[in-house]
C-alpha cells in the first residue's frame, strides 16, 4: 500500500493526475463544504482573540483545492493574518496560488486550525486475518491482487485488535493512523483540529473490512500496483483517543447542518417573486443535499479536536 501510494511513481505522487480525476470528495462536490469549513476558521480565530499569525494547514491537500477555496473566501482581516501550509507528498500544482505554502511534512507548531479531510483513509495499513485456527495472521498481496495468509500478527496488531476490532474476521490494523493524527494534532499549540473521512467505530466494525479500489470515478479491484487509489475506512473512536485531548465525533450531515448548510429547497413562493433567485437557491439545496446525504458523503465522520481552547463542535 505504501509503494502503491507513494512510491516513486505511486497514485498520490506522479503529476498527470490528482485525485479528483478518480473519485469525489466533498471538497470537490461543492463551495458550500468551504464556506462551512470557513465558519470554522472564523470561529477557531475569534476564539484566538484574532492572532498576529494564524496557522490554516490542511494535511493531504491533494492538489490544494480546499485551501484555494478558503483563500478565496477569507475576509480582508483574516487573510491578512492566514498563513495557509498545504502539507501533500506530491509536487506542488503550476496554478496554486503563490500565497499557499507547500511541503511534505506537518509544521512544526501550528496556532490556527488544522485540517484533514480524506486523508486518513489514504495512510497505509497491514490487514490481519483469523485462519483456521482462531490465530490472526498477517495478509499478503502481490501486485497482481493475488491474496495469502502470512506470518502471525505482530504483538502489536493482536493488542490493537483486541482493543479496536475484536472477534474473527479481516481486520485493518488501524495504529499507523492513530500515530499519524495524534503526531499531527500535537503539533497544534492553541486552536484545533479536525479530521473528515469514512470510518467504523468499535460496535460497528465491518467483518470483513473495508479495502476498496478506486480510479477514474468507479471502484475497482484494490490492486496495489499504482494505478488505482487503494483506500479503507477508518476506525475513527481509536483515531480519535490516539491524543489523549478531548475531542467530539459527529457525523458531516449534522456537523453542516449546525455550520448553516442545509439541502432544504427553497419556498416555491420564491418562484414566481424572483425566478432567479429561486434557481440559485434550488442549486445551493441541491448541493447541500449531497454533502448531507446519509447514506454518501453526510455519513462521513467529523472529528473535532480543540487544543488550549474551549470551542465545542457546534
Amino acid at each position: 500500500m505504501q509503494s502503491a501510494l507513494y512510491g516513486p511513481d505511486g497514485f498520490f505522487v506522479r503529476p498527470r493526475s490528482g485525485p479528483a480525476d478518480h473519485f469525489r470528495t466533498s471538497v470537490h462536490a461543492s463551495p458550500l463544504f468551504a464556506e462551512a469549513l470557513l465558519r470554522l476558521v472564523e470561529r477557531v480565530d475569534v476564539a484566538l482573540g484574532h492572532p498576529a499569525r494564524f496557522d490554516l494547514v490542511d494535511v493531504g491537500a491533494g492538489r490544494g483545492e480546499l485551501l484555494g477555496a478558503l483563500c478565496a473566501r477569507l475576509p480582508a482581516g483574516l487573510a491578512a493574518r492566514v498563513r495557509p501550509v498545504a502539507v501533500e507528498l506530491a509536487q506542488r500544482p503550476d496554478r496554486l496560488p503563490p500565497e499557499i505554502t507547500w511541503r511534505r511534512d506537518v509544521p512544526e507548531t501550528v496556532t490556527g486550525l488544522l485540517l484533514a479531510t480524506e486523508w486518513l483513509d489514504n495512510v497505509p495499513l497491514d490487514i490481519v486475518e483469523t485462519d483456521e485456527r482462531g490465530r490472526l495472521r498477517k495478509v499478503l498481496v502481490d501486485r497482481a491482487g493475488r491474496e495469502t495468509l502470512g506470518a502471525p500478527a505482530d504483538p502489536a496488531e493482536v493488542l490493537w485488535s483486541a482493543r479496536w476490532w475484536p472477534g474473527p474476521g479481516r481486520i485493518e490494523i488501524g495504529a499507523p493512523r492513530d500515530a499519524a493524527w495524534a503526531d499531527a494534532v500535537n503539533r497544534v499549540r492553541r486552536g484545533a483540529a479536525l479530521c473528515v473521512d469514512y470510518g467504523h467505530r468499535r460496535d460497528e466494525r465491518p467483518a470483513w473490512g473495508t479495502l476498496a479500489g478506486f480510479r477514474g470515478g468507479r471502484q475497482v479491484t484494490p490492486v496495489p500496483d499504482g494505478d488505482c487509489d487503494v483506500t479503507a475506512h477508518v476506525a475513527m473512536d481509536s483515531v480519535a483517543g490516539a491524543s489523549g485531548l478531548p475531542y467530539q465525533i459527529v457525523r458531516q450531515r449534522d456537523a453542516l447542518r449546525a455550520l448553516g448548510i442545509s439541502g432544504a429547497r427553497p419556498p416555491l413562493s420564491l418562484a414566481s417573486s424572483d425566478p432567479a433567485a429561486y434557481l440559485r437557491a434550488l442549486s445551493s439545496a441541491g448541493a447541500a443535499a449531497e454533502l448531507t446525504a446519509p447514506g454518501g458523503l453526510g455519513a462521513h465522520w467529523w472529528l473535532w479536536q480543540p487544543v488550549g481552547l474551549d470551542l465545542p463542535l457546534r
